[in-house]
């Protein structure tokens, strides 16, 4: 791959780490894949590697309390590549979305969306998260906030902020 191609492609690496038994929903991976697409058009971003993991309670409880210092599994959390710059890929490495499928498969339920949708809103988020966007502030969570909407509108998904209230 030329280094200086602006190729809107992206590899997508999934790792499934919930159990063999589970009976959570998971999007076909034709839509996983068209909810990062969104993202990368919309950013105009090169040809880039991230990784999407999916996980139960227990892992996403125990990650979110190394990390964050909260005791409780969340829908999803997003963890930047500290690949030094001066490290050179064939195609940049983004980082991790690990998405906890029985919350994100939860909040749906209580928000009253579908889990497709909701499937995209987190993927988004997390995306978001490794490109620099945050919700630290209202200013930044406004801005966030606003990114995702069109996003989700480009995807034919309804603003999910509407009559919801947001857990930041």
């Amino acid at each position: 791959m030329n280094k200086n191609s602006h190729t809107h492609d992206f590899v997508l690496d999934i790792q499934d780490n919930l159990p063999a038994h589970h009976s959570f929903y998971l999007p076909p991976w034709i839509d996983i894949n068209r909810f990062v697409q969104a993202v990368f058009l919309h950013e105009q971003l090169i040809a880039s590697e991230l990784t999407l993991r999916l996980v139960d309670e227990p892992e996403m409880q125990l990650l979110n309390h190394q990390y964050r210092g909260k005791n409780y599994p969340t829908n999803v959390l997003s963890f930047p590549s500290e690949i030094p710059k001066e490290v050179e890929l064939d195609v940049p490495f983004l980082g991790d979305i690990v998405l906890c499928v029985p919350v994100v498969e939860r909040e749906a339920i209580e928000q009253s969306l579908t889990i497709s949708a909701h499937w995209a809103h987190m993927i988004i988020h997390g995306l978001l998260h490794l490109l620099g966007y945050d919700h630290d502030n209202e200013q930044e969570a406004e801005r966030m906030e606003a990114k995702e909407i069109i996003l989700l509108n480009n995807l034919g998904i309804d603003n999910p902020y509407d009559d919801t209230e947001v857990q930041r």
